[in-house]
């Protein structure tokens, strides 16, 4: 099975030799992160959790909310706290493909006359890219970010630029005013980690962030992490044990999704028509270990899995017409399905089937 990550930095590669990060380093080092996002943001804290796991462990996530709940402003408050390059890219009907990836020009060598090529690079070479209203933009520019998101390169006239690690799309994505946009297709949602969903403040947030934003303010957010911490904890995560029993709980799950299973769950033939693939069980995994560390544990349980089973799933799987039809939604099946998923042993995988999964 191949790496959702076929192409991020080997650990150890091209970095300072330093001994592994443990996990009250890890949860640390979260903990900074968190401290400087509350100088700006209020509440949110599941959303931030879900994001700063999918920058741990190496994924890419999405945002979804409607306008006003401090999407933009959370990610662009997450890089100001990272010691990273950021870009942000707004999506608009006439952004072209090259506007993202940097284009060819020629130029004249004026001591020469000779021209040549020269790569241009575009917005997409930074190490934090804000996808502001992803789907505002047409399939042709949204794919010019799927080689970017997958191989962590971009290639521009034949030649491969790859793009310096640790490299993270952080998109947002509007559920209302769907007129003139252009909904992600299957393939490039299944790239992103996380689909996040970012609710309405409760009456106190609420409070707070009116009298924050109705006042005078000067407030300053600390870099605490720099790139080398990050690629340190993205290779801390790969290095968590997971027991088997844990990693056959997963599975279950994702292939509980799939209603052509033979042992599908009678709610999924009845409403899913199309459920995750192995990628689903190769990120639940990582966020599952990512998530442990930022406990403070060095061990993964079923909780973790949980706690990470959403926003890994919901855009995974696919309902149909009469699902949709009777209201349902993909959240609400997955509650079902963790409700009803064995996490012990008693209905276990074959443990031949347990290494294409792991091999990640």
């Amino acid at each position: 099975m191949n790496d959702p990550n076929p192409q991020a930095t080997p650990a150890g590669a091209g970095r300072p030799a330093a001994g592994r990060l443990e996990a009250g380093e890890v949860r640390a080092a979260y903990d900074r992160v968190r401290k400087e996002l509350s100088k700006v943001i209020v509440g949110l804290d599941d959303v931030i959790e879900q994001l700063l796991i999918s920058i741990f462990a190496r994924g890419h996530c999405l945002l979804v909310g409607v306008p006003g709940l401090a999407k933009t402003l959370l990610i662009s408050t997450v890089a100001r706290s990272l010691h990273l390059s950021f870009n942000r890219i707004q999506f608009t009907p006439d952004l072209m493909p090259a506007d993202i990836t940097g284009t060819e020009v020629i130029q004249e060598d004026r001591t020469t006359g000779q021209r040549a090529f020269k790569f241009i690079r575009g917005p997409i070479f930074a190490n934090v890219i804000l996808a502001d209203e992803i789907n505002r933009t047409p399939p042709k520019t949204q794919a010019a970010l799927l080689e970017a998101m997958q191989e962590r390169q971009v290639t521009v006239g034949g030649t491969k630029h790859p793009l310096d690690p640790p490299f993270f799309v952080l998109a947002t994505q509007n559920p209302i005013e769907q007129e003139g946009t252009y909904p992600l297709p299957e393939a490039q949602l299944d790239r992103f980690m996380f689909l996040v969903r970012v609710e309405y403040p409760s009456l106190e947030e609420e409070q707070r962030i009116v009298e924050m934003t109705t006042r005078p303010m000067d407030t300053k957010v600390e870099g605490v992490l720099s790139g080398e911490d990050i690629l340190k904890i993205q290779d801390a995560v790969r290095e968590v044990p997971i027991a088997d029993h844990v990693v056959r709980y997963v599975l279950r799950l994702v292939r509980s999704t799939r209603h052509a299973e033979a042992d599908a769950p009678e709610l999924v033939r009845q409403r899913v028509s199309w459920g995750a693939g192995p990628r689903a069980s190769q990120f639940m995994i990582l966020a599952a270990k990512t998530r442990a560390l930022l406990k403070g544990r060095a061990h993964v349980s079923t909780e973790d899995v949980k706690a990470v089973a959403k926003p890994v799933l919901r855009h995974r799987v696919l309902l149909n017409y009469g699902a949709q039809a009777e209201g349902w939604t993909s959240d609400r099946l997955i509650d079902e399905l963790l409700a009803t998923t064995p996490a012990n042993d008693s209905e276990a995988l074959r443990d031949d089937r347990l290494p294409n999964v792991l091999e990640t």
